[in-house]
């Protein structure tokens, strides 16, 4: 069926809580009202309010809890409204969550996976829009990932759904209803920590994730760049070897993403090319990302985020090397 991303996330949840009676969602809003983008809708009518829990509104203690539930045995599926929310349990997430397993020396698992609305394009505040996957990949023991599309929304879903450690779930506010695609309405999987090659090219390798594969793939396109483009899916654990593959058969590295430049995901891939493929390269790594500076207000933001001509510019400068 045609789905967009909030459909196919709410078919992963529903096929999730069918299968596996351990698992149970729990959020602000997320039972009787859905979810605050509905990507719950539903759930708590045909699974009851036991296993689709609207909580306070406190984020600290519900990543506590589920981290709770998570070490006792049950897979809970946590929702935070907004990423900028997420901070009040960054310790609960980066403390306790990511460390327990090996600060138990394996003994116990915390197999939860929490998610949250990314980023931003969509003219809301600053803690609406933020996009943290950098703060997250840092941590050892957190599973980072970040869909750019339905399909990849559902099998990544799922497929995190089967692992034993705790997944930051991006998705992209923008991304929810901006586009439809073919997802099948039986569970499938897509592999976490595996990057899509969207296109191949031999000329430039641009590597990309989240809201700025849609922005990519139509500069590609309406220009015919022979492009290579890599959405990486998940942040962490990084892809390496489909990455260092591709810039060394292309010679060129363009890396776009939303968050802002300065030490982010562009910089890490950025670091690994450099260390691994340097003597391949014919140009230097380019990096088109947001500016370093807190998230405007709604009125700015197309001047904050990278757009189309942003990233035609930085495809000019590296092919004319």
């Amino acid at each position: 069926m045609m789905a967009n991303m909030v459909t196919a996330l709410n078919g992963a949840l529903s096929h999730i809580l069918e299968n596996d009676k351990n698992a149970v969602v729990l959020g602000e809003d997320v039972g009787k009202d859905g979810g605050v983008f509905r990507v719950t809708d539903g759930l708590a009518k045909k699974f009851g309010d036991d296993r689709v829990i609207d909580t306070p509104l406190a984020e600290s203690g519900i990543i506590g809890t589920s981290i709770g539930m998570a070490i006792s045995g049950m897979r809970p599926i946590p929702e935070i409204q907004f990423a900028g929310f997420m901070f009040l349990g960054f310790s609960q997430l980066v403390n306790h969550a990511a460390r327990y397993r090996s600060r138990t020396r394996g003994s116990f698992k915390v197999p939860m996976i929490v998610r949250t609305p990314v980023s931003g394009g969509v003219r809301t505040l600053e803690h609406h829009s933020e996009s943290p996957e950098a703060y997250y990949s840092h941590m050892g023991g957190l599973i980072v990932v970040e869909p750019s599309g339905p399909y990849d929304a559902k099998g990544l879903m799922i497929n995190a759904s089967k692992l034993d450690d705790p997944i930051v779930f991006l998705e992209p506010t923008k991304l929810y209803r901006l586009f439809k695609e073919e997802v099948p309405d039986e569970p499938y999987e897509v592999e976490i920590g595996k990057a899509n090659v969207l296109r191949e090219g031999n000329g430039l390798s641009i590597i990309t994730y989240g809201t700025m594969v849609p922005v990519v793939k139509s500069v590609v396109e309406k220009r015919g760049v022979d492009a290579e483009i890599i959405d990486l899916r998940t942040i962490n654990p990084l892809d390496e070897r489909c990455i260092i593959d591709s810039v060394k058969k292309t010679g060129r590295a363009l890396i776009v993403h939303e968050a802002s430049l300065s030490f982010g995901v562009g910089a890490e891939v950025s670091a690994r090319i450099a260390e691994k493929a340097i003597f391949d390269l014919k140009a230097p790594i380019i990096r088109v990302a947001s500016h370093s500076l807190p998230y405007p207000f709604p009125g700015y933001e197309k001047y904050y985020i990278p757009n189309e001509l942003k990233v035609s510019k930085a495809i000019d400068k590296i092919m004319s090397v």
